[in-house]
């Protein structure tokens, strides 16, 4: 028997798509060397989801001129979790060359 997360549903779908679009616009081939400078040199670890919503780094989101941080409070906390889960999955499909060269970022210590 393979494991299947369950499916929990998003009750805040406006912000929770707009905070997601921004993760992917973040992390897309064309933008993620950008974000992954705006962390180093705030000097934050790519798995710190917190302080990457804290401090900023993750830009607006599209449409609503909100920022991320702002996007993320606006989520319950089952709406939270899931973006933090979404965001953990989508950093390790970063470019492994990146990865390399980022690799302090990368670092779990």
């Amino acid at each position: 028997m393979a494991f299947e997360q369950a499916a929990i549903k998003v009750e805040k779908e406006q912000e929770f798509q707009e905070l997601k679009n921004a993760i992917e616009h973040a992390l897309g081939a064309s933008e993620v060397g950008q974000f992954l400078k705006r962390l180093e040199s705030r000097n934050i670890r790519i798995r710190d989801f917190n302080a990457v919503m804290e401090k900023g780094a993750l830009g607006p989101g599209r449409g609503s001129g909100k920022t991320g941080k702002d996007l993320y409070s606006a989520l319950t906390v089952s709406d939270q979790a899931q973006m933090r889960e979404f965001y953990l999955f989508r950093i390790e499909k970063v470019d492994p060359k990146l990865r390399g060269k980022f690799h302090k970022l990368f670092r779990y210590y």
